[in-house]
């Protein structure tokens, strides 16, 4: 079990300041981001999405995009139980349905990466719940939130202040 210090704490505080305002120093770079944010999310429902982002962000321990995804996904209607429960969904499989689990097993696979590839009964069941098109989407989906995810951490992008809708 790990234990937060009073300093590890201070580190994500909403009172210090972010490292970098990235996007004040690389406008083109962020406008990029928005660009292949609106085009990944074409065509996938907007619950899944956010489920995604949510998980994607919860494995990077991306704090502000946790913030920001769980905060969108209860204004969207998304049940609290639910996302509680998604640090565990393999645990909790009986709160998803099958398209669900399938998109965070993809998540999950994408965004760690451990073995240097996606194992194929990954891609494979994804691909049964998946048309071609909306699994291009998806993919795009799972590889943009860790880009943002690693933009947040390494800045160190303080959650907290994040509005449901903010930046649409």
């Amino acid at each position: 079990m790990t234990t937060h210090t009073d300093e590890t704490a201070a580190e994500y505080s909403p009172e210090q300041p972010a490292r970098l305002d990235w996007a004040k120093h690389a406008p083109e770079v962020y406008q990029a981001m928005l660009r292949l944010e609106t085009a990944a999310r074409k065509g996938l429902d907007h619950t899944l999405y956010e489920l995604v982002k949510i998980r994607a962000s919860q494995i990077n321990h991306c704090a502000f995009c946790l913030d920001m995804h769980t905060k969108d996904a209860l204004a969207a209607g998304e049940s609290v139980e639910r996302i509680v429960q998604l640090s565990a969904w393999d645990e909790s499989r009986h709160f998803y349905t099958a398209k669900e689990l399938a998109a965070l097993e993809l998540t999950e696979a994408v965004t760690v990466l451990t073995d240097g590839f996606v194992p194929d009964e990954v891609y494979d069941n994804a691909a049964q719940h998946f048309e071609e098109a909306e699994l291009a989407q998806l993919i795009a989906a799972i590889t943009t939130i860790n880009a943002w995810n690693r933009f947040g951490v390494t800045c160190r992008m303080a959650p907290g202040r994040y509005q449901p809708g903010q930046y649409k």
